[in-house]
């Protein structure tokens, strides 16, 4: 199993572990007199095997990231992190270019307003976003790259 299906195979149970619980709680009271419409007790036996399936998996998949060298960018574990900081980066700068730009552009829609100013460079802070961007899809392609030609470690 190649690693990129088994993050599919990771997202998958835990729909259905998400999927389970919604069925266990709308099950787990009933009116008496009343059947309920599934076996709650069942259905938590099925997410419990389900929740060991999981668990297993992100053991195997944390091992193969790991161990995974990506080259200059470290471990599959090095790259991962990296991409998380970008894009907390980008949007960060974003935010702040959006922020620093206004919705009226400057303009004042009456004289009494007092004109607001930019306190930051709008098109430096929107250039620095474009240049973490690049990077974020680069360092991405890396990484799905690498989830698609790796087996998963045992």
């Amino acid at each position: 199993m190649k690693l990129a299906e088994a993050l599919t195979a990771r997202a998958d149970l835990q729909r259905r572990i998400e999927q389970l619980r919604a069925r266990i709680t709308a099950n787990a009271r009933f009116q008496e007199g009343e059947e309920p419409a599934e076996d709650a007790a069942a259905l938590l036996g099925e997410a419990e095997e389900a929740l060991g399936q999981l668990r297993d998996l992100i053991r195997r998949i944390n091992r193969t990231n790991a161990r995974l060298a990506l080259g200059a960018d470290g471990t599959m574990t090095d790259a991962l992190a990296a991409r998380d900081v970008l894009r907390l980066q980008h949007s960060l700068l974003a935010d702040a270019a959006a922020a620093a730009s206004g919705t009226n552009s400057g303009m004042r829609q009456m004289r009494s307003e007092l004109r607001q100013i930019a306190a930051l460079p709008v098109a430096e802070l929107r250039a620095a976003a474009d240049g973490v961007a690049q990077e974020l899809r680069e360092l991405d392609n890396s990484i799905q790259q690498a989830n698609w030609t790796h087996d998963l470690e045992e």
